[in-house]
C-alpha cells in the first residue's frame, strides 16, 4: 500500500511518501500536489514531524527505507547518526566512512537524500563552518539548524 501526505512546516510543505511498511520519502514540496492517500505510516510520519517542528521531538521511530546506491546507502545512514543539535563537515562524513578522497561522492550522495529532516542531511557542513548545499534551500538548513540549537543566534549590530 502506498500513502502520500503534506505537512505544513516553518520551512515550507512536505510531501510524505510510504511504500509498504516504510517511509521512502520527506522532500521539500516543489510540484502540484497528488491527492493525499493517508495511510497509518504517513501519520505517524506527520506526527513525528508535527513533534519535531514543535521542539518536542528530536528522534523519529518511523520506518525508513530510501533507495539508493549501496554507496548512498552508506552515507545516509551515516547522516542518522549525526546527534540531534550537532553538525560535521563532508570532509568528517567522507572520513567516517572511511574514504576522505570520496568527499564529493558523499556530498552528492547527501545531496540526494530522499528522506529529508529524518535523515538529517541539514546537518552537514562546510568544513570552515559555513553553510553550504542544502536540496531545500540554505536559508531552510539554516532553520533547521538553530531550531537544533546547533547555530547560535548571532546579534546583529547592523
Amino acid at each position: 500500500m502506498e500513502g502520500i501526505a503534506y505537512l505544513e512546516t516553518p520551512v515550507g510543505e512536505l510531501e510524505i511518501r510510504s511504500r509498504g511498511d516504510f517511509i521512502t520519502t520527506v522532500g521539500f514540496l516543489k510540484e502540484r500536489k497528488e491527492p493525499e492517500q493517508e495511510t497509518p505510516l504517513t501519520e505517524q510520519c506527520r506526527q513525528e514531524l508535527a513533534e519535531y517542528f514543535a521542539g518536542s521531538r528530536k528522534f523519529f521511530t518511523v520506518p525508513l527505507e530510501a533507495d539508493g546506491t549501496d554507496f548512498q546507502q552508506r552515507v545516509w545512514n551515516a547522516l542518522l547518526e549525526i546527534p540531534y543539535g550537532k553538525t560535521i563537515s563532508y570532509a568528517e562524513l567522507a572520513t567516517r566512512l572511511g574514504n576522505l578522497k570520496a568527499i564529493r561522492a558523499v556530498g552528492l550522495a547527501n545531496g540526494q537524500n530522499p528522506i529529508a529532516i529524518i535523515i538529517p542531511c541539514h546537518r552537514v557542513i562546510g568544513q570552515d563552518g559555513s553553510l553550504v548545499g542544502y536540496g531545500g534551500g540554505l536559508d531552510n538548513k539554516q532553520w533547521l539548524l538553530k531550531h537544533e540549537g546547533a547555530l547560535a543566534d548571532q546579534l546583529n549590530l547592523f
